[in-house]
This record gives C-alpha cells, sequence and structure tokens, in this order.
C-alpha cells in the first residue's frame, strides 16, 4: 500500500535518547491495517455508503479463516487472530456466523489441552480469543450444537459424539487444575472462569464428563478454599516473636482466601446459571449435582454463597423427592436415576427458584497495551533465528546468555 506513514506518528530519536523513556506510537499502521481490512466478497464501502477513509486492505475472509485453522500452533498466527477478532469487527461477525466453529476452536483446544508445553503467554491468547467470543450469545449456543465424532488427542478417555461446548468446558476445567497445581496464576483463572460463565445459560445437552468435571471444579476449589481458611484460623491463635512477619503472612492468607471465595461464587453462579435457564436440556448436570450433593452441604450456610445455593438444593430436593416416592426394585444404576431425572426434566417448571442477573464477562484491553505486546512480538522475533547482540536491546530487559541458542526461550 503507497501510503506515507506520518512522521509526528512515530517517535523519532538520536543516540542520546534511551528509548525506554521514550513517548509511545500514537498509531500503528500495521495495525490500523488489519483493523480496517475488508473481506473481498463484500464492497469497500460500509453498510450506510459510507467510503473508508484510505486504502483498504481486502481478501478472503474465508480463507484467511481456514489457513489460521491451519497454523494456529505457530504463536504468531495466535497473534494474528488476536488482533483480528479484538481489533476488526467484520471479521469477528464472520467468525461467529461460520458454522464450523470447530475449524478454529479445535487448534486451540487442543493447544490449552497441552498448556504444560507452551508459554504463559500463548496461553493468555488463546484464553482470550475464547473470552471474545464467548460475548456473543449465538456462539454460545453454537458450539453446544456442533457435535465431533471423535477428539483423537484427548488421551484421559475417549470422547466420541460429544458436542464442542462440552469439550471447551471440559478442557477450560482441565486448565483451572493445571493452573492450581503448576503456574497459580490468578488472571488466567479469571479467564477461564469468565469464559465458563458466558456459556452457562446457554448450556444444552453437556456430556456427563463435562457435568462431573464441572461440580468436581467446585470440589477441588472448595477444598483448597478450606485449607487457606484453616491455616487463616490458625495464625489467628498462634503467638509468634516476630509479630510483623506473622501479619504478613496472614494478610497474604487472607488475600488468596478472598480470591477463592470469589472463584468458588463463580462456579456457583456457573451452576446455578445451568439449572436456572436450561435445566430441561441437561440432564446430566442434575445427575451430577445430585451424585456430589455433599460438597455443597459446608456452604450452605456461608453468606457469600447461601442465595445461590438456595436455587441448588431447590433443584436437590426436587430430584430427591422424586426419587423417595418412586418404588424400586433393587438398587439405584445410574441407568435408572438418568431416566427418571429425563422423565421429571419433563415436568420441571422452575417453581421456588429466584432468577438472578446473569453472570457476563467482556474482554477489554488495557490501556497500555504495548507494555505487553512489543515484548511479547520481540520476544517471538528473537526465537526465530534473528542475531542481536543482547547487551544493546532497550526496548525491553532481557536476560540473554551469550551462549544460548537463537530458538530457545528467553525472558523479557
Amino acid at each position: 500500500m503507497n501510503e506515507s506513514i506520518p512522521t509526528d506518528g512515530v517517535y523519532m530519536s538520536d543516540s542520546n535518547t534511551n528509548v525506554k523513556d521514550a513517548p509511545a506510537f500514537h498509531e500503528n499502521p500495521y495495525c490500523k491495517a488489519l483493523n480496517n481490512a475488508k473481506d473481498i466478497q463484500f464492497d469497500h464501502a460500509d453498510v450506510e455508503g459510507n467510503a473508508q477513509n484510505g486504502p483498504v486492505v481486502s481478501l478472503s475472509f474465508a480463507s484467511l479463516f481456514d489457513a489460521l485453522g491451519t497454523c494456529l500452533k505457530d504463536e504468531s498466527s495466535v497473534l494474528l487472530l488476536y488482533s483480528l477478532v479484538h481489533g476488526n469487527c467484520d471479521f469477528q461477525e464472520y467468525v461467529l456466523v461460520r458454522t464450523d466453529l470447530d475449524t478454529l476452536l479445535m487448534p486451540i483446544l487442543e493447544m490449552l489441552y497441552n498448556a504444560s508445553r507452551k508459554t504463559s503467554n500463548q496461553i493468555y491468547m488463546l484464553l482470550i480469543i475464547l473470552l471474545i467470543l464467548s460475548q456473543d450469545s449465538t456462539f454460545n449456543a453454537s458450539v453446544h450444537k456442533l457435535v465431533l465424532p471423535s477428539v483423537p488427542w484427548y488421551q484421559e478417555r475417549l470422547m466420541h459424539q460429544t458436542s464442542l461446548g462440552s469439550l471447551m468446558v471440559v478442557v477450560l476445567i482441565r486448565t483451572i487444575k493445571y493452573n492450581l497445581s503448576k503456574l497459580r496464576d490468578v488472571y488466567l483463572h479469571t479467564n477461564c472462569l469468565a469464559i465458563l460463565a458466558n456459556m452457562g445459560p446457554h448450556a444444552h445437552k453437556l456430556s456427563a464428563y463435562a457435568s462431573q468435571r464441572l461440580v468436581s471444579l467446585f470440589d477441588m476449589l472448595s477444598r483448597k478454599y478450606a485449607k487457606l481458611a484453616e491455616l487463616k484460623n490458625d495464625k489467628a491463635l498462634k503467638v509468634t516473636p516476630d509479630q510483623m512477619e506473622a501479619d504478613i503472612i496472614s494478610d497474604d492468607t487472607s488475600t488468596e482466601l478472598h480470591i477463592y471465595t470469589d472463584f468458588l461464587r463463580i462456579v456457583l453462579e456457573i451452576i446455578n446459571a445451568i439449572l436456572t435457564y436450561a435445566l430441561p436440556r441437561n440432564p446430566e448436570v442434575v445427575y451430577a449435582v445430585l451424585h456430589r450433593q455433599e460438597v455443597f452441604q459446608p456452604f450452605k450456610n456461608h453468606p457469600r454463597f447461601n442465595e445461590l445455593l438456595e436455587n441448588i438444593y431447590t433443584v436437590l430436593d426436587f430430584f430427591n423427592s422424586r426419587m423417595d416416592m418412586q418404588q424400586l426394585d433393587g438398587e439405584w444404576s445410574v441407568d435408572k436415576v438418568l431416566e427418571l431425572i429425563n422423565k421429571n426434566c419433563r415436568s420441571w417448571r422452575g417453581e421456588g427458584m429466584k432468577m438472578f442477573t446473569q453472570l457476563r464477562f467482556t474482554y477489554e484491553q488495557e490501556s497500555h497495551p504495548e507494555e505487553f505486546f512489543i515484548p511479547y512480538a520481540w520476544r517471538l522475533i528473537l526465537s526465530r533465528g534473528f542475531s542481536f547482540n543482547p547487551g544493546a536491546i532497550n526496548l525491553f530487559p532481557v536476560e540473554i546468555h551469550v551462549d544460548d541458542s537463537p530458538s530457545s526461550e528467553q525472558k523479557v
């Protein structure tokens, strides 16, 4: 594109200026071109007939969509997809109306499944892409209706004829559990739960495995919460010579306890949303809640959780009473319980359920995104084999040993 770049939009430095203290770029022409790119199938004028300012990049969104689906294992492709779904409304809308969402989502979910082999930056980008897409209710409905014949890369169990939505729930919960044991990153936790919360009210025929994982997530977080609460109480009772150190430890425990309280509440909101808005379509969720109902008992009178648990116990009381009324020869089996649940789902009217405002999360880019993206982009450039003198890099702090190979992972 033969367009001159205005000099007032680019920082021009001399050798005596520290780049770290320099002002940021006012405008990135590459990002602008991406954000304004149009589908070649449509005219360059927008829907209101207004001409675009300056040259516009036209390309086939269909070809771009398919190409991205084949090369998302490359980190730079993930960054490109993020830039498009976040900055280009036309491309985002195109993605949301595609009926083959698995083309993009399956590579993303496979990479999250193998999170231990990915950098934290890559995991962030993948989750943010999913969060942006999950803000759309049509997307949330579509993923639950798209059935996958198999998931060959999922090793823990065979997954045949499972919905894309159920697979998303399973992989996101798996990512949370990995993060809890390895990374302990609150931001990553929050993003995973935000996507699940956006999907909750639209759940449709959630699989048995996904339903079990959801209740197991609550159980896992509740056990972590109980340990922190016990630790906090022990610290409060324990007398120590170094009171300042004890106060710091106590503050850290209180902060972590508060974080897990929020996490538990979000998981309860997700379960509550499914039971409130989509119970008849999700008998497996009802079965999972019935099967593990004891995990909710310790929180029944908790001030942060009791209002949400009232709805869950309304469901439990309804189905428990139906089981008690059922005359049964022999023991209850999984099939017999599911048969009873399916039968009573049809007569479920939601009586006694309190309606809460649906939890909805949206992604907002930080006010200074360049602080994350510029080091990340240059980190990728360094990993591609470009030779730079590590001691001369001033754009961002970097720890590179002279003996390291160009492809080695560097901390920036």
